[in-house]
């Protein structure tokens, strides 16, 4: 009987998983699993284990590749399964090309009497999650708000960062799933980063990656109404729940696409930028809104000295400006009063009301359209 051996974590078993033993047990004609318990797991690696050991024991051990499934018990992080080696004396040791530790093992192999094979990672066919990203899909909500920005775009680019410097914005509802997403495609309210956050990505990671800043996803996850601190990463500022603003927020659809990495490159007025951002966090800490509504035209006018169109005044709003740097998509509306934005909002096809949204502590929660507003948006090719 020619004996293979592998070890590992095996926290949450996934295809690439099963491959590996796949891949092992064809080396020979019985395959001993090996993982260290659920507290040298913590002590070694500092990774909580997601199931209990008779659970992982059970799961492994059902395998029909598995033939035994041992605990590695050794306080050493390259070679915690020496002792269940040396134990069972199986003729392989198995790794993949990935493993940290191959000379560690290529010697204790020597010393053991025993071959180290060092596989390819073959992947099954579709998408290969690893284990930590199996592990953020599950914690991933599902649902989440979308965003508006009130000032300070573009200084959460890591680039452009102006140390003392703010970005200000809200997250809003109706709220999006995976399967429901009411609003229009790549329209400025985050989406991209709205996708990740419910994908179970690093919402931050995916947003630099396009060349644009870290404001979507950070205030989608936060919720409510943030200012944040200009810098390379998400460090909020503070916060409130953005009730003051309940009832006197619009979007409207310009219908017009939007594309914020088309414009990441431009030079800015940064200091003017900064210069609102600064103006848009009084208004949050004060919690009113025409001061807020200050920032926002102030932003507004940057955003037309770009290039951008001239926006439409729809029942004498506040203040307006595109939700983003994208030359398009959707554009935020304050008004004074709910009356004034119900007002607006019924005699402009293209404009819809949003509210502030503040996650409920420890809730998924979501806020549905009003059934008027989804036949609007069915009219208007958002939603079929």
């Amino acid at each position: 009987m020619k004996k293979v051996f592998v070890s590992g974590a095996f926290n949450v078993l996934h295809a690439g998983h099963i491959r590996f033993f796949e891949d092992a047990r064809a080396l020979g004609n019985y395959l001993i699993v090996s993982y260290p318990p659920a507290d040298l797991l913590w002590k070694l690696y500092d990774k909580k284990s997601v199931l209990d050991d008779a659970d992982k024991k059970a799961v492994i051990s059902a395998l029909k590749m598995v033939d035994e499934v041992i605990e590695s018990t050794d306080e050493d992080v390259a070679l915690s399964f020496k002792s269940a080696f040396r134990k069972v004396a199986p003729q392989i040791l198995a790794v993949t090309e990935d493993d940290m530790f191959i000379e560690q093992k290529r010697r204790f192999c020597e010393e053991n009497h025993a071959e180290l094979v060092v596989l390819k990672k073959t992947q099954p066919e579709g998408e290969q999650l690893t284990s930590t990203q199996v592990l953020s899909r599950v914690k991933a909500p599902l649902h989440a708000p979308l965003r508006v920005d009130f000032a300070g775009g573009w200084l959460d680019v890591p680039e452009n960062a102006l140390p003392g410097e703010y970005i200000v914005n809200c997250s809003i509802s109706p709220t999006v799933s995976l399967k429901d997403w009411a609003y229009r495609q790549g329209a400025g309210l985050g989406g991209s980063g709205g996708w990740s956050v419910l994908n179970g990505w690093d919402p931050v990671a995916s947003e630099l990656g396009l060349g644009v800043g870290w404001q979507d996803p950070a205030v989608i996850a936060e919720t409510g109404a943030c200012v944040w601190k200009s810098g390379p990463k998400p460090v909020l500022d503070f916060k409130n729940t953005g009730e003051f603003l309940k009832g006197r927020m619009a979007v409207y659809d310009t219908c017009v696409k939007h594309y914020t990495p088309g414009f990441a490159g431009y030079e800015r007025p940064f200091d003017r930028i900064a210069k609102a951002a600064r103006i848009a966090r009084l208004g949050v800490q004060q919690q009113d809104v025409s001061v807020l509504a200050v920032a926002v035209q102030m932003s507004y006018q940057l955003q037309q000295e770009e290039g951008m169109l001239p926006l439409p005044d729809v029942g004498g709003q506040l203040a307006h400006k595109y939700c983003g740097g994208g030359h398009g998509g959707y554009a935020l509306y304050l008004y004074e009063t709910q009356e004034q934005r119900d007002a607006a909002v019924d005699g402009c096809e293209d404009m819809y009301p949003v509210e502030p949204y503040c996650r409920t502590f420890g809730k998924d929660e979501q806020v549905h359209w009003d059934p008027r507003f989804l036949e609007r948006l069915r009219k208007r090719g958002v939603i079929k």
